[in-house]
C-alpha cells in the first residue's frame, strides 16, 4: 500500500491539506481530539475571494456547518451507495470526486459494523484513519517500490483486492469494507505479535494499532521485521502511516461530533 505524508480536512469550502504529526492514540484521544496539524496547501474549490480568506484566516477557528444527515438502515451495499453524496475537488491539476465529509464517516462506520471490527478492538475512527493514510480519501492509482499498482482509497494491490472479495477496487463502498476486513486481518496478528509484551489495556489497544498500520503498509517480510517496541526502526513510509492514522482516527472522533453522525 502506498502511504502519504498528507491528510486532507475540509472546513466549510474548503479543504486544506496538512501535515500529519505524531499524536498518541488511545480512546481519550479520540474523545478528547486537540490536533492542531500545520497548513501545508491547499485543494481548490469553487469559492469566492472573500470566503476563501476567512477560511485561512489563522485567527480564526474553523466551523462546519452541521448537516441532517441520513443514517443507514440496512448493510447493503445498495442501500449505502444510495445515500452517498460527493464533493469536487482538485488532485493533480484535475478535477476529482470524493466522498464529502459526511459519507466518509457514514461509510466508515458501515464498514466496521459489517466486518465487526468491534470484535479485534477496532472502531470506525480507524477505518477512517488508515484511509486518511492511504489516500486522504482521494481515489487514485499509485504504485509499490516493485511497480506493483496500488487502486482507489483503499490504495489495494490487484492480488490483495482479489483475497478480500474487492471486484472492483475503484468503488469507494467496497474499497472501505475491503480496507476494515484487511484491518481486522492485521489487528489480530498485531495482537498476537505484541502479547508477550503483556503491556496494560491501554498501551495494548495502541500497539495493536500501531501494528495495523505495518500489517497495511508492508510485505509479509517487512512486517515480520517489527516486534511492538521497533518502529522508529521502520520505513520511514510506514512511520508516516502509523502517525496519519492516528491523525485521521483523532480527525473522525472530531467529524462525527460536529456532523452529528
Amino acid at each position: 500500500m502506498q502511504s502519504l505524508t498528507r491528510s486532507i480536512t475540509s472546513w466549510g469550502a474548503v479543504s486544506i491539506i496538512f501535515l500529519s504529526g505524531a499524536v498518541s492514540l488511545s480512546e481519550q484521544v479520540y474523545a478528547n481530539s486537540t490536533v492542531a496539524p500545520q497548513a501545508k496547501f491547499s485543494v481548490s474549490r469553487t469559492v469566492t475571494a472573500a470566503a476563501a480568506v476567512a477560511a485561512l484566516k489563522p485567527a480564526a477557528a474553523p466551523v462546519l456547518k452541521l448537516e441532517s444527515v441520513p443514517q443507514v438502515a440496512t448493510k447493503s451495499e445498495k442501500d449505502l451507495r444510495a445515500v452517498l453524496k460527493f464533493d469536487t475537488v482538485r488532485w493533480a491539476g484535475k478535477p476529482v470526486q470524493t466522498l464529502d465529509e459526511s459519507s466518509r464517516i457514514l461509510l466508515a462506520k458501515a464498514a466496521a459494523e459489517k466486518v465487526g471490527l468491534r470484535e479485534v478492538g477496532l472502531s470506525f475512527q480507524d477505518v477512517y484513519g488508515v484511509i486518511e493514510a492511504e489516500t486522504s480519501w482521494i481515489p487514485r492509482t499509485g504504485s509499490s517500490k516493485d511497480g506493483t499498482p496500488n487502486l482507489g482509497l483503499a490504495q489495494f494491490e490487484p492480488r490483495t483486492a482479489r483475497g478480500l472479495g474487492v471486484t472492483d477496487p475503484s468503488d469507494p463502498v467496497q474499497a472501505v469494507i475491503g480496507a476494515a476486513m484487511y484491518m481486522k486481518e492485521g489487528a489480530r496478528w498485531a495482537s498476537k505479535k505484541v502479547a508477550a509484551l503483556n503491556l496494560p489495556p491501554e498501551q495494548h489497544a495502541q500497539k495493536v494499532r500501531e501494528g495495523v498500520s505495518v500489517y497495511y503498509n508492508l510485505s509479509i517480510k517487512g512486517r515480520n521485521k517489527w516486534d511492538g517496541l521497533n518502529a522508529d526502526q521502520l520505513p520511514v513510509e510506514t512511520q508516516r502511516h502509523i502517525q496519519n492514522a492516528r491523525m485521521g482516527a483523532a480527525e473522525a472522533a472530531q467529524l462525527a461530533r460536529q456532523l452529528k453522525v
